[in-house]
Parts: structure tokens; sequence; C-alpha cells
């Protein structure tokens, strides 16, 4: 039975859906990807083994695949979103290539000299947009993160109050990350999207809409795009314990206003067929791993008692801080500072950040971050890893400058994760910086 306290998580529970973690390997690279819960497993050999034919057709196995790829795939990412309507979620092999194709869709609604607002976090969210700048003549605003503590120049954070000076009367799109892949900080998105909104129409905007990046967030808090009041939202189902498949959100009025489908000409000139298509984009995932997102929602659903995605993810945040708060005691200790380790990011545990974290160790017996990863690597059984994680522009812009492709140290962490594997990490690293 599932833990009943409302913020209970069974971490032994939750392990058992996980057949990778038998093994005894203690994965801390979950930031690149999560481990497969069995439902996500069972659902791709069930769709392999049953229902693997073209879709469309009136025969009945047909017909079965095409209401699980339609309808049960998209309803269940839906859930995931707290979208409106299953017809908002399309889907593509990865968040990159979803948000390619979103930026490809807006080509014929965006003006030369219309500004974009980017992050430097994750190149899918900033590497579309910047593209699409190009080909129409816009132009790329930066929203810098800033440092929290004097004493480490790497305790970058977002704030929204640097944000709001960027915004313009020609401010068109504002596309930021919910949370980084390196820094582990939570952006607080409503907030975020409030006051752009209220600034946009202040200074005259005409239309302003906001995409947020959910790639690194997902496995750690829920999503709602309808509260947040966002136009788009992504993430990828394998670093949420589903496959390699990514689900993007699109606001209803932005695919009927903003968004053309990029699908074949002939389906696209017919809005009621494109309406339907769009789901499924060119170069996009095996119909099985549209499927398989089933099993995400099923097995999150299983870690509560309440069996809601909230309770579950409410459980998840708490869990959580049982792994954040020894690993970052253990690296802004004052014996480590003196080492000089730096955390790259918030310092400070608590439900603002997730447990993915980042340092380097620098000062007057620097250590590259490649080599640290190196002790890991020939002492087995854990795997962690380091460099810039496509969060390129975060990562050049840091002050002492890194090296862009030695960059930092890694250790991501999920739920299914557990204080005693934090404590191996930590054993190991007391080795490396003795």
């Amino acid at each position: 039975m599932a833990p009943s306290a409302v913020h209970d998580l069974d971490v032994n529970l939750a392990r058992s859906h996980f057949p990778a973690l038998t093994s005894g390997f203690i994965f801390g690279d979950n930031a690149g990807g999560s481990q497969a819960a069995i439902e996500t497993i069972t659902r791709i050999v069930d769709y392999l083994s049953n229902t693997n034919v073209q879709l469309g057709a009136t025969y009945s196995v047909s017909e079965k695949t095409t209401h699980r790829v339609y309808v049960e795939g998209p309803t269940e990412a839906a859930k995931l979103f707290n979208a409106r309507s299953p017809d908002e979620i399309v889907f593509a092999a990865s968040s990159t290539a979803n948000l390619e194709n979103l930026a490809r869709g807006l080509d014929d609604d965006i003006s030369e000299g219309d500004e974009f607002i980017v992050t430097g976090e994750h190149e899918a969210n900033a590497g579309p947009w910047k593209k699409l700048a190009a080909r129409k003549g816009a132009s790329i605003k930066y929203w810098h993160p800033i440092a929290t503590n004097p004493s480490n120049p790497y305790s970058v954070k977002l704030h929204i109050e640097d944000l709001l000076p960027l915004v313009s009367e020609r401010t068109r799109i504002v596309a930021f990350t919910a949370c980084s892949n390196i820094l582990g900080s939570i952006v607080p998105v409503k907030e975020v999207v409030k006051a752009v909104r209220e600034e946009a129409k202040a200074k005259g905007s005409k239309k302003v809409e906001i995409s947020v990046d959910c790639v690194a967030y997902a496995p750690h808090r829920r999503i709602d795009v309808q509260d947040w009041d966002v136009d788009y939202c992504v993430f990828s189902f394998y670093k949420v314990y589903g496959a390699h498949i990514s689900a993007l959100y699109v606001r209803s009025t932005a695919l009927q206003e903003s968004v053309k489908p990029i699908i074949h000409h002939f389906l696209a000139s017919n809005p009621q067929i494109a309406s339907t298509s769009y789901k499924l984009q060119p170069g996009g995932p095996g119909y099985e791993l549209v499927y398989s997102v089933t099993g995400v929602t099923s097995y999150l659903n299983s870690l509560t008692f309440a069996g809601t995605l909230q309770a579950s993810f409410d459980a998840i945040a708490h869990y959580e801080q049982k792994l954040i708060e020894p690993l970052l005691s253990y690296l802004t200790d004052a014996k480590q500072q003196e080492r000089g380790v730096r955390v790259v990011g918030e310092e400070q545990a608590g439900l603002g950040r997730v447990p993915t974290i980042s340092f380097v160790v620098m000062g007057q017996r620097p250590i590259k971050s490649k080599d640290i990863v190196e002790v890991f690597d020939k002492k087995g059984g854990v795997g962690i890893r380091y460099g810039h994680f496509y969060a390129y522009t975060l990562v050049e812009e840091l002050s002492p400058k890194l090296d862009i492709d030695d960059a930092v140290v890694r250790i991501s962490l999920v739920h299914y994760n557990t204080v005693e594997e934090v404590n191996r990490i930590i054993d190991i690293l007391k080795e490396i910086l003795a």
C-alpha cells in the first residue's frame, strides 16, 4: 500500500517500479535521462506485440492502435500539462525538435523588428528562437541570472526584476526555463508570466506569447499551463520516467491564430485534418512511444495513497529535500569552501530548488570537472557527468570564466534515489577533495 501521509513517499515502493535499479548501480545523471518505469516498458512491449500497424485503417487492429495514439496518448499527456484538451498536445522525438517545429510553425506570424526574450539555460529553449529571429529579422534579448552570494560568483539565479526592463512594445516571444538543468533552481512561472503580461500591456505590446521549457522541471514538480497562463510548454518523457519522446503544449488560441502546421502540404491545407495531424510532427516518434506515455501517469499516480498527480509531485518535492540537504551541506561546508569548491547555482536547500546540483573546484589546487567524474568512473557503480549540458550560453557567461568543454560537475538525482546513495557519492567526493 502506498503511504498515507500527505507528503510521505516510500522510496522502496517507488524503486520497485524500475527494473534498472535492481542492478545496484547509482544513477546520478537523471537530468540527462531518467530510468523508465515498468508501466512504460510494458506499454511499449504491448504495442509492438499486439497493435503495431499503420494508423487510420478500418480493420479492428488499426482502429485500436489509432485510438491509442490519437486519443489515449494525448489525453494522458494533457493531464501532465493540465491542458484544457488533448487537441493542444503535440508529440515529437525530443523537446529540441518540438520547439524547432513550433518556431517553424510561427514563421508567418513573426515580423521584422519583433523582439524575443530568452534565457541561457538549455539550448532547446533558446536555439529555435534564435534561428527564428535570424530568419525573420527579429532580435534576441537575454534574461541573465545574477549571483546571490557575493563570496561565490557562480551562485547565480534568475530574478524577475532583471527581466521586466527587457520587455518593450516590440516584445513578441518570452521563452524561459521553469527550472535550470545546471543551477537546479525553480523559476516562479506564474509570477513571471503575470509580471511580463502586465509590463507588456503597459508598454503597448500588441501580442506577447510565452513559452516555458519544463524539461528540467517536469520530473520534480507539477506543470499547470492553465494556472500559469502560458501559450507554449514542453518537456521530455524520457526525463520523466518514460520513453524517448517529447510533448509540447500549444494553447488552442495559438493553434488558431499564431501557428501553422508544418505537416504535409495537402493535409495542412485542410483545417479539419491539420488540427488533428498537428499532434504528430514530421520526424516524430514511433507510435508505440506515444502510447507509452500512459504508463508515466499511471506510475506517478501510484506513488501516494491519494492517487493524484498533485499529491505525487508534492510527495516527490518533499522527499527530494532529503537528497539535497546532505549533498549541499557537504559542498558548501567551510572546509570545502576553503578547498575551492563552488556550487554553481543556489547554495541553499528548500522547495525552490531540485536535486540537480552542479559545482566546480577552483583555487590554489583546482581540479578539472572531467577528472572528478573520471574518478567516479574508475571506481564504478556510480554515474555522474561533467560538461555544459546544452546550457552553453549560461556556462559561457559565468565569471570567472570556465572552460566550456570542461564546465561543471553535475550530480542530478530524482525521487528514486536514496539517502544512502547520496552518502556514497559524498564519500567518493571526500577522497577526491582530500
